[in-house]
């Protein structure tokens, strides 16, 4: 009997984590940044391929010359792309980098019927970080890492394998890559969720190998680069312990780190000044309840999604999309940068 409960907790473990894990993901259309938007911007498009040779297209932006440096930067999970962080690569542009952006495994424009897992982060930000530093196309430069969520714990993570990068920042990351799935879990099921831990970490672990058992904590320990670490106060999604508070208990006196405690702000909005996306959803609401059909029937998705969006292109304002960065905190991010490729 407990033979069979063990194993009905293993194949119930695997399954809800294929299903939130191994799927595709697509930045959503009306909210989508174009190069366009920001002044002066140029990009350039690259393939390269990542572990099980699927391409992921990746985007090279600048704008002028005399660069310092190449951010390289690693996107988060489930809203698809890197598009969601083009204000930040214009931001970083804009003030002397080249910046190498991509999407993930099973994200846009890259391949893969899905993104695979939570280590496919760190796998994909590996093969990115080696496509530029040998293919040969981009300038010799110090190579720094920024990233957000899931794409944090790879800038983080990825340190273990390239430990020549200089400096990283990464905004509401975690540490483990089982991180995400056991702090997602204790909402639904709360201690409960300990119990599939162990499944879920060896799955991992079959899947990736030793990717599995990267970490943030792992890179830091291999790697002399310097670290910012970005965290909302009032993060629901990836709360302090699992990251922040974890490196602040190891590293706090360390010169190599500085830590960022932001309050008022939660987890996609953790380096914006003004979220224009809650004004544009509280008017989507407003809408919506004044719609005259029942948008939650089936028969009505097509049409409502199609509506929703045509009334959130009438009604964007994209100058105030293109610019809700914290600007004073990315002055810090490029001051950050900009001493730390000295070194």
């Amino acid at each position: 009997m407990l033979i069979l409960l063990v194993i009905a907790d293993w194949v119930m473990s695997v399954a809800i984590y294929e299903e939130n894990f191994n799927q595709r993901f697509k930045t959503y259309e009306p909210y989508k940044f174009y190069v366009s938007d920001f002044e002066g911007l140029l990009r350039t498009k690259y393939e390269f391929k990542s572990n099980k040779g699927q391409k992921l297209a990746g985007y090279l932006y600048h704008v002028g010359d005399d660069q310092r440096g190449i951010v390289v930067m690693a996107h988060g999970f489930g809203g698809g792309g890197h598009n969601n962080y083009l204000d930040c690569a214009n931001y970083f542009a804009q003030h002397g980098y080249y910046v190498f952006a991509y999407d993930a495994t099973g994200n846009d424009e890259s391949e893969g019927k899905g993104v695979g897992g939570v280590p496919q982060g760190v796998v994909d930000l590996d093969y990115a970080i080696s496509f530029v530093e040998e293919s040969g196309k981009f300038p010799k430069l110090p190579i720094v890492l920024f990233g957000h969520s899931w794409g944090a714990y790879s800038a983080c993570a990825v340190l273990s394998y390239h430990p020549e990068v200089k400096a990283v920042i990464e905004c509401s990351g975690f540490n483990k890559s089982s991180d995400l799935y056991e702090s997602e879990g204790k909402k639904q099921v709360g201690v409960g969720i300990h119990l599939m831990m162990p499944f879920v970490k060896l799955h991992e672990i079959i899947k990736y190998g030793d990717y599995a058992t990267a970490s943030a904590m792992k890179g830091f320990r291999e790697s002399k680069a310097s670290v910012m670490v970005v965290h909302s106060a009032e993060d629901p999604v990836v709360p302090r312990e699992y990251g922040f508070l974890t490196y602040w208990k190891k590293y706090e006196n360390d010169p190599r780190f500085t830590f960022e405690t932001v309050a008022d702000r939660l987890h996609n909005d953790v380096y914006y000044d003004a979220y224009y996306l809650q004004e544009i959803e509280s008017n989507v609401e407003k809408w919506r309840k004044k719609l005259d059909y029942d948008y939650r029937a089936d028969e009505n998705k097509e049409r409502f999604e199609k509506e929703k969006a045509e009334f959130i292109h009438k009604h964007m304002n994209r100058k105030k999309l293109s610019n809700m960065l914290d600007v004073e905190m990315f002055e810090s991010f490029v001051a950050f940068y900009d001493k730390n490729i000295k070194k």
